[in-house]
C-alpha cells in the first residue's frame, strides 16, 4: 500500500493556523477538467479561493478532495478541488503559508484538456479585488515585503 501524502495534512494544519490567528486562508488551485469551480473566475488555468469560515459553507478538507459551497457573484455554487491540484495555501493578510508543486500526473490524466482563460473577479463579499496570487519560485505576490512560500515535495 502506498504511503499517504503529507499534503492534505499540511493543508488542514495551515488552514487551522490561519483561522486560529484571525487570518483569511486562501487556496490557489490548478484547474483541470475534474475541478469544479465557476469557470468565469479561472485565469490562466488557476483560481484563488477564499476558504475562510465566513466565505464557505460545509467545508470538508479530505485526503483526496476539498469540497465546499461558496458565493460567486451572489450565487451559491458547489466547489470541488482535488488535493493534488492545490498550488498553495496562505494567509491573505501577510502571505504566510506553503506552496506545492503541481501534480503533473493529475493533469496528465485529463488528456491535455485546455481551459479558456477569462478575467478573474472577486468572490461576493470579498473586499480584496486582487487577492495575492502565488508567483514564480514559490513567492507570493509581487511585493518585496511579502513572505516567501517554500515548495514541499
Amino acid at each position: 500500500m502506498p504511503e499517504t501524502s503529507t499534503k492534505p495534512y499540511l493543508l488542514r494544519a495551515l488552514y487551522e493556523w490561519c483561522t486560529d490567528n484571525g487570518y483569511t486562508p486562501y487556496l490557489a488551485v490548478h484547474v483541470d477538467a475534474k475541478t469544479r469551480v465557476p469557470r468565469e473566475f479561472v485565469k490562466d488555468g488557476e483560481i484563488v479561493l477564499n476558504i475562510s469560515f465566513d466565505a464557505t459553507s460545509g467545508l470538508q478538507m479530505g485526503n483526496d478532495w476539498i469540497e465546499f459551497s461558496a458565493r460567486f457573484g451572489g450565487i451559491s455554487q458547489k466547489v470541488e478541488v482535488q488535493v493534488p491540484n492545490v498550488l498553495a495555501i496562505y494567509a491573505r493578510e501577510n502571505g504566510q503559508g506553503m506552496a506545492f508543486p503541481v501534480d503533473k500526473q493529475a493533469s496528465a490524466d485529463e488528456g491535455g484538456t485546455e481551459l479558456e482563460a477569462v478575467p478573474s473577479a472577486p468572490a461576493s463579499g470579498d473586499d480584496d479585488p486582487d487577492p495575492t496570487r502565488p508567483g514564480g519560485n514559490g513567492a507570493v505576490g509581487g511585493s518585496a515585503g511579502r513572505a516567501r512560500l517554500k515548495v514541499v515535495k
